[in-house]
């Protein structure tokens, strides 16, 4: 499997520390850490083992394989081994160790080279301090944005905190951690829970397992993170007997079953964090106790996706696999809630932060559609893609802008207006399969894509002349994160936990 990145997300200006900590390890915390991994590595030893046990080849049956003929093969073996010998005689590996006496000695092969005291007196090194350059591209500006990016590869996975500046063009990695599972989804958060402690900057990271991380962003070469949500424990009681399975169920368990597909921090009451699982289920996190203060059950499949309202702490939409938008008032979700049907799998939700009473919905089948809040019917749809919408992002600043990304490779950009949609511009990124995208919050025409391959991509869509053309005179917005604005429910209370 080639490098992908399967999850993206921005970091404001100003949210990250100037000078990153660097993580130093005492002996004793470094093997509490070495003793937990062991452990870890136990116990999944174990339940590899149950099931090994359950799927074992009975005893008759293995001996009869045991006892199976075998063809001669001596032949074959002793005749590719001679043809592989007389390849190798003409390098002479078997004289390989001996001295040759016709050598120079190491003294006269080096007598050309100049040595030089210092990078000053090299004419060769152009830049003479490296420690300079390193602890520059270490320090965060005021004017960087960090991008996050989820790296899935063979061997690991990591989070790659990026830092892009658009003044000085530069774009390059400032530190990665390793992750302890395929990444699926990533979410920026500053609420930290030590009350003494300032606005954190902080990445929440669901992966294939039930347990969602909350790693530092402030911090280098950390190897945990800060914390986490839920437990695998619940997981590999699925794989139990069916008495063990309905003792476990008895039990209260806190947090998802499954893997944790998306992720939504409520920056308005912002102790709260939102998770969609394939186990079917939503659960509202509090942040400040790490445990669940509500579980939502309406959808009957995976959900894919969820958005908290930009202005209306208690407002939340979801998507599923079950071809369903679910509109949640936080407050009462078993009472409160509105459902929409699709046509394919919902991929993508987000609201219209311009007209807070729309959402926009992507699906499996390539249609985006536009929704009032307080209508069954839609706004409008656009057969977007060829393959799954796996992108759908507005502009942070520039009403009417939306990007999309695909499965078909392509990112399409529209003009959504009025209500009256038309494509602007449409590119094949040359990235295979796109999984994720990104709009930068403080640039509106920047936005970040994640694909099957080639790594991360930042893209300034204003680079496109008709882009330009269509949204260059156009406003740029600032959206207020105060409730200001009337949203799809009448009243703007905080949530309750």
């Amino acid at each position: 499997m080639s490098c992908q990145i399967t999850c993206v997300g921005w970091v404001s200006r100003g949210a990250a520390k100037e000078s990153p900590d660097k993580v130093e390890l005492s002996k004793e915390e470094l093997q509490r850490l070495v003793n937990e991994e062991k452990e870890q590595l136990r116990e999944e030893g174990e339940d590899a083992e149950d099931e090994d046990d359950e799927g074992m080849v009975s005893g008759p049956e293995l001996s009869d394989e045991a006892e199976a003929p075998q063809e001669p093969v001596e032949d074959d073996e002793n005749e590719s081994g001679r043809e592989a010998v007389d390849e190798l005689a003409e390098y002479g590996l078997d004289k390989y160790d001996e001295d040759d006496t016709d050598a120079t000695n190491l003294g006269d092969s080096l007598a050309g080279l100049t040595v030089y005291c210092s990078n000053e007196e090299d004419p060769y090194i152009t830049i003479k301090d490296t420690d300079q350059y390193e602890r520059e591209d270490f320090q965060i500006k005021p004017n960087d944005n960090l991008v996050l990016a989820g790296r899935a590869e063979k061997e690991c996975c990591n989070l790659e905190i990026h830092v892009y500046n658009s003044e000085e063009n530069s774009f390059y990695i400032h530190h990665d951690i390793l992750l302890p599972a395929y990444p699926l989804c990533i979410e920026w958060l500053n609420f930290d829970p030590n009350p003494d402690e300032r606005q954190g900057n902080y990445a929440a990271v669901g992966n294939m397992t039930p347990v969602i991380d909350i790693w530092d962003l402030d911090v280098v070469d950390c190897l945990e993170p800060v914390f986490s949500l839920g437990s695998k424990k619940l997981a590999k009681k699925k794989k139990k007997s069916k008495k063990k399975a309905a003792a476990a169920a008895a039990e209260a368990v806190e947090g998802h079953a499954d893997a944790v597909l998306d992720l939504s921090w409520n920056k308005l009451v912002r102790n709260v964090l939102a998770s969609a699982s394939a186990d079917n289920t939503i659960i509202l996190w509090d942040l400040g106790q790490g445990k669940p203060a509500t579980t939502l059950t309406r959808h009957t499949d995976k959900v894919q996706t969820l958005k908290f309202h930009p202005f209306e702490a208690q407002t939340l939409i979801s998507g599923s696999f079950d071809k369903s938008a679910v509109l949640y008032d936080c407050r009462s979700p078993k009472d409160s809630h509105r459902t929409w049907r699709f046509s394919g799998e919902v991929e993508r939700v987000t609201w219209d932060h311009f007209s807070p009473y729309n959402f926009l919905t992507s699906t499996e089948d390539g249609f985006v559609y536009c929704l009032d809040a307080r209508s069954d019917k839609p706004v409008f749809t656009i057969k977007a893609h060829d393959g799954e919408v796996s992108g759908l992002d507005l502009s942070s600043q520039i009403k009417g802008c939306l990007v999309t990304s695909s499965a078909d490779k392509h990112v399409k950009i529209w003009d959504i207006l009025g209500n009256k949609p038309s494509l602007i511009h449409s590119r094949d990124m040359k990235m295979g399969v796109l999984f994720c995208s990104s709009c930068c919050p403080d640039l509106p025409f920047v936005y970040a894509f994640g694909g099957q391959r080639e790594g991360l991509r930042v893209w300034d869509i204003s680079d496109v002349a008709a882009v330009n053309t269509t949204f260059g005179n156009r406003e740029k917005l600032v959206v207020n994160t105060l409730p200001e604005t009337a949203g799809p429910s009448s009243s703007g209370t905080a949530m309750e936990s």
